[in-house]
């Protein structure tokens, strides 16, 4: 359906499967497509955080209510080609949730390197709402602004995550990562680290902006009706 413009790729076997290998210079080159998708990408979000001030306010508030703790969680991650940078989301777990993380890495239920619980006891109340409704995410819009996150793109990793990923993982780290995307909207939590490798080289390979407003809109609707975020 979103054909655009399709890289050049390489398949090759790898233990009875074909990874695809992009095209790097093929992306590099697409300099009108990246120069659209920073005008969308700067307009949509300075227009969002405007619109949703009512709202951030109010989670702010329900958050400083519930533990007097920071409203504001800020975390280093991997952004295109390795540049480091801080992601903001509103705070979802308790203060001291970072010094628990050892303890409960036993229970991770996602394969490859990433970690994530269902029912995580580290979560508020209220973060465990704007978790599910992806609200939490919302705080995003400003390294959109910022330029360091798109709308739309791979999600962007943990710098320990990205010390265990192959050089065949490290294709996600191509393009700038985004705020949502296909895995995002494929199933989330419930789709494993490899099938989201996957499916962010299919989103690379056919992105275009009419590829990445179907993806937006499609995440307005799961923000409505949730999938398997938590």
């Amino acid at each position: 359906m979103f054909s655009g413009y399709i890289l050049r790729r390489v398949n090759v076997s790898y233990s009875g499967k074909h990874k695809i290998y992009l095209d790097k210079k093929a992306i590099e080159d697409r300099h009108l497509y990246r120069l659209l998708k920073r005008i969308f990408d700067f307009i949509t979000s300075l227009v969002g955080i405007i619109l949703l001030l009512p709202l951030f306010l109010v989670v702010a508030g329900l958050i400083k209510i519930e533990d007097h703790g920071k409203i504001i969680y800020k975390q280093t991650r991997v952004g295109r080609n390795g540049s480091l940078f801080s992601i903001y989301k509103f705070r979802s777990m308790r203060m001291d949730a970072d010094k628990h993380i050892a303890e409960l890495l036993k229970y991770n239920q996602v394969e490859g390197p990433m970690f994530k619980i269902k029912d995580d006891p580290r979560i508020t109340k209220i973060g465990k709402f704007i978790r599910k409704t992806s609200i939490d995410e919302l705080p995003q819009l400003v390294n959109v602004l910022r330029g360091q996150m798109s709308l739309v793109g791979p999600r962007p990793p943990l710098v320990t995550e990205v010390k265990q990923y192959s050089e065949y993982d490290k294709q996600r780290l191509l393009v700038i990562p985004g705020c949502t995307g296909l895995w995002q909207v494929s199933g989330r939590n419930d789709v494993g680290f490899s099938e989201m490798v996957e499916l962010d080289l299919e989103y690379i390979e056919k992105s275009n902006l009419l590829f990445d407003f179907f993806l937006v809109i499609k995440t307005l609707k799961i923000m409505i009706i949730p999938n398997g975020a938590y």
